[in-house]
């Protein structure tokens, strides 16, 4: 005999935390005003037994005794994508995919599908558009339809049921925030519904040996809409990083068990699609400005790929008591004390100057190997003097004014040179023990002074 039981949580909607009680401030994540009212129902039986729609579960072995299975990873035809995910997709890999709305996450996605339906079958639930809508978008992206199997379905348990009658190879869930579990009262895209229907494709793509994607929205604030701890279930994080009002879409990798983490790949959004950008330096660089003063070219290593990008800088005297210290693409604090440095080590006057930075091409630099670059760009803004054609800039800067050494200094000079560049000042530290062949003129400093008369 079952017993039903309903009783009402709060559910911080940022990280999951229950109380009994509503509360301002939650406990678990410091945010305020996230809790919402769940009602939870439990079902009673003499045992606390609970049905799982999937059974996925495996003995206990030695570690000597566990085969190791070799797999091989299935190219999706889209290079950047194999690239920034490691070589390829993994087989029963799940893959969570996170972008604001309209940026490009369903479009991509699709073509995935297209070309993982040339390896095995794909079925694509949709939650949020109908059937119609999506083979629209298919026909206008030239997509084949072959081997790919359409579904507009919302329940958990219709999902399973398509997914045993179908046995396909790929599954694709957009998005996760749509999907709910008909044993849970809570709303769709509540933490509790997203955590459960989380759960439950995990266990589908282990015990079934699915390739399973995942769509996921994202807060105002670009996290993650939902429990972090969706982040952790999954093998692979991808995020859409940039605005969807900007022509070149950046994906990046925050998570991979399968490859190497902090991978960027490059899209530009046409009419037939996302459409992989085979050289993103040139890109960053199509628009540089000559003789400019405040730019500046940059060598950044994003994962393994290193990236010329334009730094540019303006200042300007302020018009009020407090000066403005305006970053886009760069850490702020980062910024802040590069400029104390500035004024402290160097003597450059900059209390009552606004100082503007920009990363061009909207992407976000995650290293400090680009403090010497933004040094000398802020340098080159207030002294109206431009940087020499064809040089580039990096070097992480300390609070003594020193400049340190970076890391894969090889990968960033070649780099350099592929495109044309001719000089390049770097830290003095990296000459030591520098393996560069090419016949570019290498400038070592020690400091951010040596720098600038450099430039100069």
């Amino acid at each position: 005999m079952k017993n039903k039981k309903i009783k009402t949580i709060f559910v911080c909607q940022e990280c999951g935390y229950e109380s009994a009680k509503w509360l301002g401030k939650c406990p678990g994540c410091g945010k305020w005003n996230t809790f919402v009212e769940e009602k939870q129902e439990a079902i009673l039986t003499s045992t606390q037994s609970t049905r799982q729609l999937t059974g996925f579960s495996s003995g206990t072995f030695p570690l000597t005794d566990v085969a190791v299975k070799s797999f091989e990873r299935i190219k999706t035809e889209i290079k950047e994508f194999d690239h920034m995910i490691g070589g390829g997709i993994v087989p029963g890999s799940l893959t969570l995919l996170g972008g604001a709305p309209g940026i490009g996450k369903s479009t991509l996605m699709l073509q995935i599908s297209g070309a993982l339906s040339k390896v095995g079958t794909v079925l694509y639930i949709s939650g949020e558009e109908s059937l119609s809508q999506v083979k629209s978008r298919a026909e206008r992206l030239s997509i084949s339809k072959d081997n790919i199997f359409l579904a507009s379905e919302t329940n958990l348990e219709n999902i399973v049921s398509a997914i045993n009658k179908i046995q396909p190879k790929f599954l694709v869930i957009d998005s996760i925030q749509t999907t709910y579990h008909p044993e849970f009262t809570s709303a769709p895209g509540s933490v509790g519904q997203v955590r459960e229907c989380s759960a439950e494709l995990l266990r589908i793509a282990k015990s079934q040996h699915i390739t399973v994607f995942i769509l996921g929205h994202v807060t105002k604030d670009g996290d993650l809409a939902g429990p972090r701890i969706l982040e952790h279930i999954v093998d692979t994080v991808l995020y859409f990083e940039n605005e969807k009002q900007q022509i070149y879409r950046i994906l990046r990798a925050y998570k991979n068990r399968f490859g190497p983490t902090s991978e960027i790949g490059i899209f530009e959004m046409k009419s037939s699609g996302l459409i992989e950008v085979a050289n993103p330096s040139l890109i960053f660089l199509s628009e540089n400005t000559i003789n400019v003063a405040g730019n500046i070219v940059t060598a950044s290593i994003e994962g393994t790929r290193p990236l010329l990008i334009e730094i540019q800088s303006l200042v300007a005297r302020t018009n009020f008591g407090l000066p403005r210290r305006m970053v886009s693409g760069y850490d702020l604090n980062r910024v802040i004390i590069i400029v104390a440095v500035l004024e402290k080590r160097i003597g450059i006057s900059l209390d009552n100057q606004d100082i503007f930075i920009n990363i061009v091409g909207g992407i976000k630099i995650k290293e400090t190997a680009s403090d010497l670059a933004i040094a000398c760009a802020i340098a080159s803004a207030n002294n109206g003097i431009a940087c020499p054609d064809k040089t580039v800039i990096f070097g992480e800067i300390g609070l003594a004014g020193e400049v340190r050494a970076v890391s894969q200094i090889r990968e960033r000079l070649a780099e350099t040179e592929k495109l044309g560049f001719k000089r390049a000042i770097i830290p003095k530290s990296n000459l030591k023990s520098l393996n560069f062949k090419g016949n570019m003129e290498i400038i070592g400093v020690t400091n951010v002074s040596n720098a600038i008369q450099a430039i100069r």
